[in-house]
């Protein structure tokens, strides 16, 4: 059923510990626009509208007529969940396992899931094709690694340390290295400290990668997709060589799939 062009345009926020991604969908679902920002915990309401004004502005784009809202970084979504009620009149779904019947999730504490791992799911769908699993393998402030199972199940993952906090540590404890970009380097053997930083924590992380790719297959009863997403995805596409897709827009469109998703059931059980 094709959503109301009213209801658009749809904006959908996925809210992380280092970065909040926004996204503008149209009437086919299709995303438009997207922003990065870095994520404040101290900005209010108020703040948060004049921000979101001014990339809509600055892109000559029109007001929210919906929202979808993903966040792991309290209390900044119950924040723009105000600043769109307030500045924007749009009442925004906030993704949480509870409010998502139709998923399965088969952890200890269901509850206990994050909204951007449910995001993945929806976002992860379009890949399963003649798979029984995928794997979402996030890159954010963690990495993690969403294991996906047709009918929309949740089966677990796996929570990684993120490349750059990794290196952030390195640093930080050990004051004459120097402060490096994460960029892989032609070789792996290095011949200066610049080099063989990159090496370990570029190549070193793609192998971790790849081992727990390995592993998680192992455990499975069927073949799995593994697809990459989040800001370091970039970096490691072409040396990873257990992931099979790179979408750096999977979660946002996770966000869109899952809005319509509700919106259909909600259509549907009004008019029974």
């Amino acid at each position: 059923m094709a959503p109301s062009a009213s209801r658009f345009p749809l904006l959908a926020v996925d809210i992380g510990n280092t970065s909040t991604v926004l996204g503008l969908a149209d009437e086919h679902l299709n995303l438009t626009h997207t922003w990065r920002l870095r994520t404040n915990r101290d900005l209010l309401p108020d703040d948060l509208a004049l921000q979101l004004h001014s990339l809509l502005s600055l892109d000559g784009m029109t007001p929210p007529a919906s929202a979808v809202l993903s966040s792991v970084a309290p209390p900044l979504g119950q924040n723009y969940r105000s600043a769109l009620r307030q500045h924007f009149g749009v009442e925004a779904l906030e993704v949480s396992a509870e409010n998502l019947p139709e998923v399965r999730v088969e952890l200890d504490t269901p509850a206990a899931v994050g909204a951007d791992r449910l995001c993945n799911l929806y976002g992860a769908e379009r890949y399963l094709k003649d798979h029984e699993y995928a794997v979402v393998v996030d890159f954010g402030t963690s990495t993690n690694f969403d294991i996906i199972g047709r009918g929309r199940r949740f089966i677990g993952g796996v929570l990684a340390t993120g490349a750059q906090v990794s290196a952030d540590a390195l640093f930080s404890r050990a004051a004459k290295l120097p402060r490096i970009a994460l960029e892989a380097p032609a070789t792996a053997i290095g011949k200066n400290t610049i080099h063989a930083l990159q090496s370990g924590l570029v190549f070193g992380y793609a192998e971790m990668v790849d081992g727990l790719l390995r592993r998680i297959r192992a455990e499975l009863d069927a073949p799995a997709v593994a697809v990459a997403t989040g800001g370091f995805a970039h970096t490691l596409e072409g040396i990873c060589r257990e992931i099979d897709a790179y979408d750096e827009t999977l979660t946002l469109r996770g966000m869109v799939e899952l809005w319509h998703s509700q919106q259909a059931k909600n259509t549907a059980s009004r008019t029974l």
